[in-house]
């Protein structure tokens, strides 16, 4: 193989790579996008006084912000799963036990496709004070997030 060839089988390459990086990128910023829109939505549900759907929203954006890591971390797609445990663990960051404790508890909230009894249920326990708690430990937990976003 000449010197030329070689160079172009590597420019190739390098341009296949700055291809994939930008795919990547592009990605990463769609998760951002949708889980800042979620977020938004998340406090102007509470400041409605909508305390299940604030709650549901803030999984939601937690399970947008675990999408992003994964794909900047992984460079590929995350798994099709609203588990945030099951995405944590793909996004291969480590959160303390507490924060993890969390995360399961969070799992609950998203309550879409559950019973009608159970979301009952969850519509009685889900007033001001418990989701005001919540959702502050929602958005303490999104600012760590972030940070992981913004590493390098």
């Amino acid at each position: 193989m000449t010197k030329k060839n070689k160079d172009r089988g590597r420019d190739k390459v390098n341009r296949l790579n700055k291809e994939k990086m930008k795919a990547v990128e592009k990605l990463v910023k769609y998760w951002i996008d949708l889980a800042k829109h979620d977020f938004k939505t998340m406090e102007g549900l509470f400041r409605l006084k909508r305390y299940p759907d604030a709650l549901f929203y803030g999984h939601m954006v937690l399970e947008k912000i675990l999408k992003a890591i994964v794909v900047k971390n992984k460079k590929k797609h995350p798994q099709p799963t609203h588990n945030l445990l099951v995405l944590l663990e793909e996004a291969s960051i480590s959160l303390t036990k507490a924060e993890k404790e969390f995360l399961a508890e969070v799992n609950k909230f998203n309550i879409r496709a559950r019973y009608p009894d159970y979301k009952l249920s969850f519509y009685k326990i889900a007033n001001l004070k418990y989701t005001r708690k919540r959702l502050e430990r929602i958005k303490l937990l999104c600012k760590k997030l972030w940070q992981e976003i913004k590493k390098s």
